[in-house]
């Protein structure tokens, strides 16, 4: 049967005959799964994983991006009274300065409104971005193996004129004033123009630097700066110097979060899309017919731009 109407749908292909439904459907709404425990009460298991940005994802069929998904989750368990914890399974290793603020303003909004606990489990990433957004979790746990740390921020841009003088092309640009195309890939920047990006770096990374000493009150903000150079840390070197609060894994973050709001017993619920597939906490949040790097190919698109892009990242 399967093979006869395959090549019934070659044959109307082949004839000529066109169709007007998607062949990839779109993503529909949200809905919840239990991937384990009982009782009434719920935690809520929300995913942070690939280069956080604005952008949707594209592949077979397009999803919406981090801020956008992330919103949804947490519109929708403001809504369940029964959802008494929220944890933020990361891996990341950052991404854009805005969309990085975004998600740590909706979580922390999310708190003061329901003022449920989140936990943040870092997984193996939590680098720059991803580390600024487990700084609105009351608690910060680290896999023994993860890295985390690289607090700061990077300005991505190119500069194609060397390639350009090659094959023998040559940009202009007619401006309405001398700093109107300043981050030009097509020319090299002036020194007064890296001055005024600095200043622009140095902001973004002072907001970083409250974001943190507000997360971590036992840490002074001289401590901050000094473990704020851009280096990365182990788990065990991040609990160490205080950046995070405990060592250990994803269950245990979960044991955490009952425990927190009180919670005897609760199941672990995921908010995903129709033809996701989820049966247990590790259970990544793409459909399997999702690419499963798709999301790290963001920064690519990033830098193909040309447009200079304020980062938290850790880009190696």
């Amino acid at each position: 049967m399967h093979n006869r109407f395959v090549i019934g749908m070659i044959g109307l292909v082949l004839s000529g005959c066109t169709f007007n439904f998607p062949l990839f459907p779109g993503p529909g709404p949200l809905q919840e799964t239990q991937v384990e425990g009982t009782g009434k009460a719920k935690v809520l298991l929300i995913e942070i994983s690939g280069v956080i940005s604005s952008q949707d994802k594209e592949g077979f069929r397009t999803t919406p991006s981090m801020i956008a998904g992330v919103k949804e989750q947490l519109t929708r368990a403001a809504k369940d009274e029964n959802v008494k914890a929220v944890v933020l399974r990361i891996n990341t290793p950052g991404g854009t300065v805005t969309a990085s603020d975004i998600i740590y303003h909706e979580l922390k909004t999310f708190k003061a409104g329901r003022k449920v606990p989140i936990v943040a489990s870092i997984m193996d990433l939590g680098t720059s971005g991803g580390y600024y957004i487990a700084a609105a979790a009351d608690t910060v746990l680290a896999h023994p193996s993860s890295v985390t740390g690289s607090i700061g921020v990077i300005m991505l841009t190119i500069n194609a004129r060397g390639l350009l003088e090659k094959v023998g092309v040559e940009a202009t640009a007619v401006t309405s004033g001398p700093r109107k195309d300043m981050g030009s890939p097509f020319r090299t920047m002036t020194i007064e123009e890296r001055a005024i990006f600095q200043g622009l770096i140095d902001s973004f990374y002072q907001r970083f630097l409250n974001i943190v000493q507000e997360g971590r009150s036992n840490l002074h903000m001289e401590q901050i700066k000094r473990l704020a150079d851009g280096r990365i840390y182990t788990g065990e070197q991040a609990k160490a110097a205080g950046l995070v609060d405990e060592i250990g894994y994803l269950e245990d973050a979960i044991a955490l979060a009952k425990k927190k709001a009180g919670l005897t017993e609760a199941k672990v619920v995921m908010y995903q899309r129709p033809g996701e597939y989820s049966n247990n906490v590790y259970s990544k949040l793409l459909a399997p017919s999702e690419l499963a790097g798709l999301a790290d190919l963001d920064l690519i698109s990033f830098v193909r731009g040309g447009t200079p892009q304020f980062m938290y990242l850790w880009m190696p």
